[in-house]
């Protein structure tokens, strides 16, 4: 079966977060409740996908929920029927056989008849019918009865609704579509996001960031290429106060960590265990940091003792 065309724009966008989580399919089930082949189907249009599985999708990626969400009411509304119901209800009125309109059938003319020359013809008015081209054809239709103009007044109803639903919904996409693009980083550490984490500061020490919400809407302070190909990011969340790193594309047994500056901070670590991790985002724990904080992330590759680290700075 085709998509709808709102079905696939919703996969387009459920490809673009997954695409910006750097995960797999394999990655994505492993960290969200859904199965590997439940997510092909998802992501190529083939189901319409749980709110809760667009929900985590979004937070795995950063971005904020709103515009998937939208998306995906007006997706499945339609996926549903909910949107098709009440004009399906709705037939238009048809004709009643009862009630044929007649046809008037010209009479003949008396001057087609033969009769003796000389003679006068006799005209009798009261039965020969005029031509019927002379006589123009004006049926009288009768009155609507009371079910035709309930029918009417329903689908007029119906169409009011469905006029007014498809405003709200674009309103919504274009509110959140130009709050994705002109939003800027919150100025201070006083900003609620649209998610609010769990944590803040001290609390956040060597907590997940996924687990505590403060991985929605983080500033990615660098990005870096290791040697091996590997990716690694530094990332912070102002609204948290919180750092910590994140690798992709790493292989089984290579390790990052990183650590802020100030008395006492300390050092965060993660390792890939596994096939999973080497297909998935591996984060370390985090890390209290505070505006103006260096932070120093370093990559160690299992196949070398090579340690490769790098600063970032968090704006004042």
């Amino acid at each position: 079966m085709t998509p709808s065309p709102e079905h696939a724009r919703l996969a387009s966008e459920l490809r673009a977060l997954r695409e910006r989580t750097g995960l797999s399919l394999s990655g994505l089930a492993a960290k969200t409740a859904y199965s590997r082949s439940s997510w092909e189907r998802y992501l190529n249009g083939k189901a319409l996908p749980p709110r809760q599985a667009v929900r985590e999708l979004c937070l795995l990626a950063g971005e904020p929920e709103g515009r998937a969400l939208a998306l995906w009411e007006i997706t499945e509304s339609g996926w549903s029927g909910r949107a098709k119901e009440a004009p399906r209800a709705v037939t238009a009125p048809q004709a009643s056989p009862s009630r044929p309109t007649p046809t008037p059938t010209p009479t003949p003319e008396p001057e087609a008849t033969a009769r003796p020359t000389g003679t006068p013809p006799t005209v009798v008015h009261a039965q020969v019918a005029p031509p019927a081209h002379q006589v123009p054809h004006r049926p009288v239709s009768a009155p609507p009865d009371r079910r035709t103009v309930t029918l009417l007044a329903v689908l007029a109803t119906v169409c009011a609704v469905a006029v007014a639903g498809a405003t709200v919904v674009l309103v919504v996409l274009t509110r959140d579509h130009g709050a994705a693009r002109h939003t800027a980083a919150p100025a201070s550490s006083a900003v609620t996001p649209p998610t609010r984490p769990t944590c803040r500061g001290a609390d956040c020490e060597g907590l997940s960031p996924m687990v505590t919400k403060c991985g929605a809407q983080p500033e990615t302070l660098v990005r870096r290429r290791m040697s091996t190909g590997a990716w690694m990011e530094v990332r912070y969340n102002r609204w948290c106060a919180a750092s910590w790193a994140r690798t992709w594309g790493a292989r089984v047994g290579d390790r990052i960590e990183m650590s802020a500056d100030g008395a006492g901070s300390p050092v965060r670590r993660a390792k890939i265990k596994d096939d999973v991790d080497t297909d998935s985002f591996v984060y370390t724990p985090m890390t209290a940091t505070l505006p103006g904080a260096v932070v120093t992330a370093c990559f160690l590759p299992a196949a070398s003792d090579t340690k490769e680290c790098f600063d970032s700075r968090v704006a004042p």
